[in-house]
């Protein structure tokens, strides 16, 4: 089904769980790491059609800290996945900033290596920034900004929301305007817990591998479709809009 888009009202930052992998190579008689091969190439397709339709920022949840209790060789294929899909030049070509959020610490020398690389080789691409959550989670990363605050010594009185999200490791991007999570699961699995307080949930059924514009398309369509109201009433949004 084609849908017609208002190309105003794109979501600027939108955040995807690319779920579904493991399972869409299993039905295919495949081991799981074969599925997430197959699931890079979703994401070279999607980042190429955000940067067209002017999508500013695109956080992608690739690796959780739960996944650590993974099978040792599923990881493994994992973190050679990480490595070989950074050589492609799809963040060049499309001028995209890439940006890693995450406990780098518990990920390989030379993948962290290679993340940095990658990080100050795009750094002055404009068009779009992919966030790519590796080793992350979200408990994981507000745990982290208290103990930050705590080491500085920050006052309980000048403790609020503006001082924790500086503190959180997503601090130079604004928050979600869409989360998608492919895969048919109906859950948030520990991903920018405090970032989506507002934005607009989109599920569907398919395999990330399969995710095509199409599909990007639709859950934007249903976006569109949808009042923000964040925290007011319709009457109240629509009298701000006269």
């Amino acid at each position: 089904m084609k849908h017609e888009l208002d190309m105003d009202r794109i979501p600027q930052h939108i955040a995807i769980i690319m779920d579904g992998n493991g399972r869409w190579a299993m039905e295919r008689g495949k081991e799981r790491s074969y599925g997430h091969q197959a699931g890079v190439e979703a994401v070279r397709r999607i980042t190429a059609e955000c940067t067209r339709m002017g999508v500013k920022y695109l956080t992608l949840y690739t690796f959780s800290t739960e996944n650590w209790n993974r099978p040792a060789d599923e990881i493994s294929a994992l973190m050679g996945l990480v490595l070989t899909s950074l050589e492609d030049e799809l963040l060049m070509k499309h001028n995209v900033r890439f940006r890693v959020i995450g406990d780098m610490k518990r990920l390989p020398e030379n993948v962290q290596q290679k993340l940095r690389q990658t990080e100050m080789r795009t750094a002055a691409n404009t068009t779009m920034t992919m966030v790519v959550a590796l080793s992350y989670s979200s408990r994981w990363e507000i745990t982290n900004a208290v103990r930050l605050m705590a080491e500085e010594g920050i006052k309980p009185e000048d403790i609020n929301e503006e001082s924790i999200s500086k503190h959180l490791t997503t601090n130079f991007m604004p928050d979600p305007d869409l989360l998608i999570r492919t895969g048919g699961e109906l859950r948030i699995s520990n991903y920018l817990l405090w970032q989506i307080a507002y934005s607009e949930l989109y599920f569907c059924d398919t395999y990330w591998p399969d995710y095509s514009e199409e599909d990007l398309h639709e859950a934007i369509a249903s976006y569109q479709k949808r009042q923000r109201r964040f925290g007011k009433t319709e009457a109240q949004v629509e009298g701000m809009k006269e």
